[in-house]
């Protein structure tokens, strides 16, 4: 595990963590194995994360933010809001070809750790992700973008799944082509 020499020990518990975390598990990489992986002290943990569940959030509000800003700069590159919402899924196909993908950080963490901590940072990001599909839709021109949001994340969770659990981007081209029709569908309605 590689981090920064220059980061502070506070930044480097996080990126250890996210590192483990996302590779093994939440639940099953303890806290003795981050600090030692990290070189900090315990107390820095507690001081910087106040418990493991501190961790685990301020792990899943990283993942958030990052895909945020990575979904933000895809969407800003394209000229129309059916475009930007197809980018969305080109991110996807793109994160499932990466090395080590697992599936969706929040997904797996929910699933493992009972904490509320999670649980709200996973709230966050699919109120988000719901909201930018939602958004880009009603641009786009959708009858009911609410609805086409929701299948639209619908089909990302899918893939998400189906990308870890193939271990193949393809469930991702097949959802982008699905997305495709959906937003035509759903323009054309609104038009009629």
């Amino acid at each position: 595990m590689s981090t920064d020499a220059s980061a502070t020990p506070r930044e480097r518990l996080l990126a250890t963590a996210g590192e483990l975390f996302y590779q093994e598990g939440v639940h099953t990489v303890g806290i003795d194995r981050v600090i030692a992986e990290a070189g900090v002290a315990k107390a820095t943990l507690y001081s910087a994360f106040g418990s493991k569940d501190g961790l685990i959030a301020a792990y899943l509000e990283d993942r958030h933010r990052a895909l945020r800003e990575r979904v933000e700069r895809a969407i800003g590159r394209r000229s129309s809001p059916r475009d930007g919402l197809l980018a969305i899924f080109d991110v996807l196909i793109e994160l499932a070809g990466e090395p080590g993908y697992r599936g969706c950080a929040f997904a797996n963490a929910t699933a493992e750790a009972h904490a509320e901590s999670a649980a709200a940072a996973a709230d966050a990001y699919r109120a988000w992700l719901r909201n930018t599909f939602s958004t880009l839709a009603s641009q786009a021109g959708a009858a009911d973008p609410d609805a086409l949001g929701q299948q639209l994340h619908l089909l990302w969770d899918g893939v998400a799944q189906s990308a870890r659990m193939d271990r193949s981007q393809r469930a991702g081209r097949v959802a982008r082509d699905a997305a495709a029709t959906l937003i035509d569908a759903a323009v054309v309605a609104a038009s009629s």
